[in-house]
């Protein structure tokens, strides 16, 4: 299993991880397969996105708007109760299809990495699954 580690810089934002993961796989020398991925973090998350300018805001605000505000209960931080909350509806894994060292993606897809709780160090655990 490989581990990437992204540093994000803002308390929210979404990083393009697309050519890291291209990157990981290359050295890997893997045909063909299926990449997993899972940030280790539950303030963060990863999804596929178009980011054409502008995009990565509109993103941001739509998720803030999706969790209400409310009295949260969380003991060690009820500040970043709805960091954990879009942590869970965007997701914290992947799995992506690859061959001959990349990912599959559509014309506009890229792999993203969105940060809720920043700026932190992220790791994300990958594990790949070659086809015969």
């Amino acid at each position: 299993m490989q581990r990437l580690h992204v540093k994000t810089r803002k308390k929210r934002e979404i990083i393009d991880i697309t050519d890291l993961l291209d990157g990981q796989l290359a050295q890997t020398k893997a045909g063909c397969g299926i990449c997993h991925l899972l940030v280790l973090h539950t303030t963060a998350a990863l999804t596929t996105a178009d980011l054409d300018p502008g995009t990565d805001l509109d993103m941001l605000d739509a998720f803030e708007a999706m969790v209400p505000r409310l009295r949260y209960r969380h003991p060690h931080d009820p500040a970043h109760v709805p960091d954990h909350i879009l942590s869970a509806l965007i997701g914290t894994s992947l799995s992506l299809p690859f061959e001959s060292g990349k990912l599959i993606l559509g014309t506009w897809q890229r792999v993203v990495l969105v940060e809720l709780d920043g700026p932190r160090q992220r790791q994300l655990a990958i594990s790949l699954a070659e086809e015969n």
